[in-house]
């Protein structure tokens, strides 16, 4: 592999925590709150809290809520009642960082939400692929460009990349810097969205000779530091993962390759590249999967990676499908379970991680019965969120939720049950492309819309 240099750098955002611990009273709005110093340190040292100032004319109830989050890190209960594009202008009033406070915000609870608005996007190309962040920033590339929106849905700035097309996009979680790559055209690129410069790209030579390789998924371990982005060589004979570290010093140095490849003999499907990544934190596990359709219908694997500190990848689970294969699987760290479409039969299955086994691992939902069909499962896209899951069909979007069941024998497996989202008015529009979530809000983007469709809370959007 070829040498890898750049110059990058990733600030992690810490909060300020002074010994003091001395009582303070304040009056806000005319409601008086008591804390101490060191509760208020917690806002970080540049914060206007950090004076202690008597009196602040604001809105007492948003202030509470903001106490609460630097007492315990965590927003209450009783600030789902708050609007939190409210809750983050106001702590960005008083110099608490917003990123911090939308990503307590994004927690595994249940999500009601609604379509509320429509993002625009500039010039005149079709949105292709969105990403977001824990705290609710987006970005949204559309042909060759890139439009980022700040956690308010402000957008930043559009950058122009190299690439004739994004089809490949991830945000570096605290910074500034975004992962791009196209399926036609080689190299992960790594971008500066402040200044819109290129800083590096990040090539996979399956060969010394061989040209660079295109890039057919991404995604991000932020609590291994690690970037997984998988290729297809330009003769689409060969496929592997590469790992590289994102806490070399801004070399994103590669550590690993795994699940590579080769097309041997006739045998075309077995160097199916990965088109799906997903990081499973608790289990520190990468789920990788990639499918072909082709005449004879659809082929696929599914695989489980076990990535520990210090030891070698290894695949604890391979799953290979013909019969009624996956048109899109995701993986729910929550749920401890992965969930797929079914290209032929357009259901939607399940599979416990726990107790994974050879064969058919998968649980058909809702008890759906397939006629034997074909292609009814096709252009679906399915996603997790929290405890729940969310499948696309056409233009409209089912959600699937985990019913709490008796501690019976009877019921030992997930029980789930399906709703259709969003009001009457919600339902239709063009092809669902992609779903995206972050800061208790869902992106969609859809085919030929040149703009992102947001859905959020149904108490925001009253």
């Amino acid at each position: 592999m070829p040498p890898f240099a750049g110059a990058a750098t990733t600030a992690l955002l810490r909060p300020y925590k002074p010994p003091e611990t001395s009582i303070v009273t304040l009056n806000v709005g005319g409601r008086v709150f008591q804390t101490t110093a060191q509760t208020l340190a917690a806002a970080g040292p540049s914060s206007l809290l950090s004076a202690a100032p008597s009196f602040i004319d604001r809105d007492p109830d948003l202030f509470a809520s903001l106490l609460a989050f630097l007492r315990t890190g965590r927003l209450p209960s009783s600030a789902a009642t708050d609007d939190i594009s409210d809750l983050a202008a106001e702590a960005e009033f008083y110099g608490i960082d917003p990123r911090l406070l939308l990503s307590s915000s994004s927690s595994s609870s249940s999500l009601s939400l609604r379509r509320s608005l429509l993002l625009p996007l500039p010039g005149r190309d079709p949105v292709a692929v969105l990403s977001a962040s824990p705290s609710g920033e987006l970005l949204a590339a559309h042909g060759s460009k890139i439009s980022s929106f700040d956690f308010s849905l402000r957008r930043r700035k559009t950058i122009l990349t190299s690439l004739p097309a994004v089809d490949s996009l991830l945000s570096l979680r605290n910074s500034s810097l975004a992962f791009a790559g196209a399926a036609d055209f080689p190299g992960l690129q790594i971008l500066d969205l402040s200044s819109g410069t290129l800083v590096k790209t990040l090539n996979w030579h399956p060969h010394p000779s061989a040209a660079g390789a295109t890039v057919q998924a991404v995604c991000e371990a932020a609590d291994r530091q690690l970037l997984f982005s998988s290729y297809e060589s330009g003769r689409r004979n060969s496929s592997a993962i590469l790992a590289f570290d994102l806490n070399s010093g801004g070399d994103f140095r590669p550590v690993y390759e795994i699940s590579r490849r080769e097309i041997f003999g006739a045998e075309l499907d077995s160097a199916i590249p990965a088109t799906k990544l997903k990081w499973v934190p608790s289990l520190n596990l990468l789920m990788t999967a990639g499918s072909h359709w082709g005449p004879s219908g659809v082929v696929g694997n599914v695989q489980l990676w076990d990535v520990r500190a210090g030891g070698t990848p290894t695949a604890i689970f391979d799953l290979k499908e013909k019969d009624d294969c996956f048109a899109d699987v995701t993986v729910s760290d929550d749920l401890s379970a992965m969930f797929k479409v079914g290209a032929n039969s357009g259901d939607v299955f399940m599979a416990d991680l726990r107790k994974l086994k050879a064969g058919e691992p998968w649980f058909r939902l809702g008890g759906g019965r397939w006629n034997g069909g074909k292609n009814e499962g096709k252009g679906c896209r399915i996603q997790s969120e929290g405890r729940q899951v969310f499948c696309s069909r056409g233009g409209d979007i089912e959600m699937w939720s985990e019913v709490a069941m008796a501690a019976a024998p009877e019921f030992e497996e997930k029980v789930m049950r399906r709703n259709l989202m969003g009001r009457e008015k919600d339902m239709g529009g063009a092809r669902i492309l992609q779903m995206v979530f972050g800061g208790k809000r869902m992106a969609v983007a859809r085919s030929g819309e040149c703009c992102v469709e947001v859905w959020e809370s149904s108490d925001r959007s009253q």
